[in-house]
């Protein structure tokens, strides 16, 4: 997260999640591995990537702008980052937030000696935080909520190194996956509610810790099992494993969108592929929001899933009906509207010879802005179909998220102020329809949303924030136009 603007992302039309971690301890391949691991959870992060190793001595950094294989692909790169512990982050900045002195991991020297860390998610209570840190003499370096945590580490004053960063995350609110080195090995943990999502595998003597299952498939470990929520998790240098449970215990609230968007479709979560839920959300907008028609269409690359349990589901035959390249960069980094609409047909073609002519419904995970999805039903049309139906494999989004997620404020929420049947004039759609939140937490295998308690995180749909937003005042909601805000802190 950027502290300059630390809510939202002025031009994207697709929610985000806004970095991927990768740890591994206990292999002399430490840094090359964790190169391939954040490979694997590129789609986390496309901005900005780094690596930080330890050889027993030293630590060694490297930071780069875009993708890992811009900056990990050489041999060169990796012998710089020598070592058998790396951690290492790939991430997208908000608005303001580029630039290499926000790149992770980040590091500092505390007295206690080297410590890094890389962090997955959003501290809420960071400018509070940051602004009393300040105040009593502490300099930061970049604008990342994350340095938040290495100066309360730093002055905290418990005699050991985990006392101390238990007593620093017992003052952060919101949302954290963290792995952190020091000269003694390796500390992963997630916050208490288990927000964000984190993972442990082996291979061989190594342990590895990842925001996804993909990653531990790609570099060949076992998964082991995912780091339970408020559970710190340490890994000395000669391998031992330790598990502390330092916090209340709370129910897990773990982020629903990692089921609808984030997470890659080949990864695991609770046990559960993401592939087959995601087509199980199909399957549920089938049965809620079934149109006749004579084709159901993805749009790609994340709509195949769900439109393929709707087309299931109803009977409907799936195809490609839009085809994508793959050599265009995603629309939502682009500086302006007028380019971004632009790319929407550089990245997006209708297939007109299968189009033309033909009833069909559309299949997205989300609408954002609205902005894309309508260019999309514009193509549609100019190919010339005779009803374009549009489907969402997730609530409406009503509600910014303060928890990792880089989504506009909420006045650029279409969903936030229009009904769905303005929002179908909107996008020129001849219907729209969304998944129900209770059929979206069907597919994820509930029987309902439990409305005392929610089973996950869904304030981005439901507006009920499980932890307190201590930054954001009074001021702040009137600007976001935010309308509920339950706290279970």
């Amino acid at each position: 997260m950027n502290l300059t603007h630390p809510f939202f992302d002025a031009d994207g039309d697709k929610l985000r999640e806004e970095c991927g971690i990768f740890g591994v301890l206990g292999t002399r391949d430490a840094a090359a591995m964790t190169a391939l691991g954040l490979h694997a959870l590129q789609h986390r992060g496309q901005e900005a990537v780094g690596i930080t190793s330890f050889d027993g001595a030293e630590f060694y950094s490297r930071r780069g702008t875009g993708h890992v294989a811009q900056n990990f692909s050489s041999v060169d790169a990796i012998s710089e980052l020598p070592g058998t512990m790396a951690a290492g982050h790939v991430r997208y900045s908000t608005t303001g937030g580029a630039g290499l002195r926000n790149v992770q991991p980040l590091y500092a020297d505390l007295a206690s000696g080297g410590f890094a860390i890389a962090h997955n998610g959003n501290i809420s209570n960071a400018m509070t935080l940051r602004r009393d840190l300040v105040t009593k003499g502490a300099i930061f370096q970049s604008t990342s909520d994350t340095e938040v945590i290495i100066h309360l580490v730093a002055t905290s004053r418990y005699p050991t190194l985990l006392d101390r960063f238990t007593d620093a995350l017992r003052l952060v609110e919101g949302a954290y996956s963290l792995i952190c080195m020091t000269p003694e090995g390796m500390i992963a943990c997630r916050d208490p509610l288990g927000i964000r999502p984190l993972v442990m595998g082996q291979m061989d003597d190594a342990v590895i810790f990842a925001s996804e299952t993909v990653a531990l498939d790609v570099v060949g470990a076992e998964f082991v099992r995912e780091i339970e929520p408020g559970e710190l998790v340490q890994v000395a240098l000669d391998g031992t494993i330790v598990s502390h449970r330092p916090f209340v215990e709370a129910a897990s609230r773990m982020c629903i969108f990692e089921h609808v968007y984030f997470s890659r479709p080949d990864s695991l979560i609770g046990g559960q592929s993401v592939y087959q839920v995601r087509k199980a959300i199909g399957e549920q907008l089938a049965i809620e929001a079934h149109i006749d028609a004579d084709l159901v269409i993805p749009v790609p690359d994340s709509g195949v899933p769900a439109a393929l349990g709707y087309a299931q589901q109803s009977g409907i035959p799936f195809e490609l009906g839009i085809i994508r390249s793959h050599y265009v960069g995603r629309t939502f980094i682009q500086p302006s509207d007028g380019k971004r609409h632009a790319d929407v047909k550089r990245k997006h073609n209708a297939n007109r010879a299968l189009v033309a002519g033909k009833r069909i419904v559309l299949i997205d995970d989300s609408i954002v802005r609205g902005t894309t999805s309508m260019k999309i039903v514009e193509m549609m049309r100019e190919a010339g179909a005779s009803e374009v139906h549009f489907r969402v494999a997730s609530p409406p989004t009503e509600h910014s998220c303060f928890y990792g997620v880089d989504t506009p404020e909420r006045s650029k929420l279409l969903a936030a102020r229009m009904d769905v049947e303005e929002m179908a004039k909107f996008i020129k759609a001849d219907s729209l329809a969304f998944v129900s939140i209770d059929g979206l937490y069907r597919a994820v295998g509930e029987a309902q949303r439990n409305r005392a308690c929610p089973q996950y995180c869904d304030a981005c749909f439901s507006g009920e924030y499980p932890t307190r937003l201590t930054d954001l005042g009074d001021r702040e909601a009137a600007v976001l136009g935010r309308t509920k805000v339950k706290s279970k802190a």
